[in-house]
């Protein structure tokens, strides 16, 4: 079975053979819950594991941990609240082993406290514990919402996936998810203090109002051009991909082109579409029989649908 899916993404392994050999992070979250981002992690980790790379996914939501349930894991003894409450805890010894030899999995928090109240310190050595980890690539599950430290662990990733529903609220949700980012990015940044109150009054703006971040730019090169370029460069190194789950039609694929062309025009920063996956059946019935859905239903339309969305990340992480 592992080697019917290996065979629809060993074209990938060509890609996976240019990196540099250093450890990948990617981040997966946006918007609301229920939008996908356990099914999204799961899958992409078990495809990168059956491709021969050590893979860790972390379960960073708060007291709704369930990615375990994605991967076939019955809930593990240890999670990310030993972690949290216990000083002398690493997060190597949280990993727990999975279906796939190649991918373990550090379960989330089992209650709010944890996570929620992390200060910057925590959050830094736990940044650089996940950096510590024997893997190639390390994926985030974050829990929904945009609290603090779900936008930093997303911008202090190497590569931050959104996934979004073909819906009108879920895209708003994504779309306030960006600005959130957007705007707790450039809060780190001292060189723009000047803007602070532009940059503020562009965040609780509406999309639709004449009020953008892309008039952040042009307001800082007129204050200071150094500062505008340098600006300038910090937002289009911001570059989130984008995924669109339970397509049905054309029109709901397309949703992802419109969403790009809108960050484009809004935001000034490049949402690149990687790809959506198709409304099947078999998500709910892998997730019943709390099996990996790759693993229980490998001839499902999402095998195809995963390849693509693996391959197009992958060119654009190198």
């Amino acid at each position: 079975m592992n080697n019917s899916i290996s065979s629809h993404i060993k074209d990938a392994s060509d890609l996976l053979g240019t990196q540099n050999g250093s450890q990948k992070i990617w981040a997966i979250g946006g918007g609301k819950g229920g939008v996908g981002k356990s099914l999204v992690t799961s899958n992409l980790a078990i495809c990168l594991s059956l491709l021969g790379m050590k893979v860790v996914v972390i379960d960073m939501d708060l007291g709704g941990a369930n990615l375990h349930t994605c991967l076939g894991v019955p809930i593990p003894e240890k999670t990310l609240s030993d972690y949290f409450q216990k000083s002398n805890t690493k997060l190597a010894d949280l990993l727990t082993t999975t279906p796939l030899k190649n991918l373990k999995l550090i379960s989330g928090a089992q209650d709010e406290m944890g996570i929620a109240n992390l200060r910057q310190v925590h959050r830094s050595k736990l940044l650089k514990q996940l950096r510590e980890l024997d893997a190639d690539y390390i994926l985030l599950d974050l829990g929904a919402g945009t609290t603090n430290n779900t936008l930093d662990f997303f911008l202090s990733a190497d590569q931050g996936i959104l996934v979004t529903l073909p819906e009108p609220t879920s895209i708003e949700n994504t779309y306030r998810f960006i600005k959130s980012v957007f705007h707790r990015k450039l809060a780190h940044l001292e060189d723009f203090l000047e803007v602070s109150p532009l940059i503020d009054k562009v965040l609780n703006s509406k999309l639709n109002e004449n009020s953008s971040p892309a008039e952040i730019i042009e307001k800082a090169m007129q204050i200071d051009p150094v500062m505008g370029e340098k600006l300038k460069r910090e937002v289009q190194t911001f570059s989130p991909k984008l995924v669109i789950n339970q397509v049905r039609t054309q029109a709901d694929i397309d949703i992802g082109f419109s969403m790009k062309i809108i960050s484009k025009k809004y935001f000034g920063l490049n949402l690149d579409y990687v790809g959506f996956l198709e409304y099947d059946a078999t998500v709910w019935q892998s997730v019943k029989k709390k099996r990996p859905l790759l693993l229980e239903f490998p001839s499902s339309t999402l095998v195809k649908n995963f390849e693509s969305i693996i391959h197009r990340i992958l060119n654009l992480s190198k």
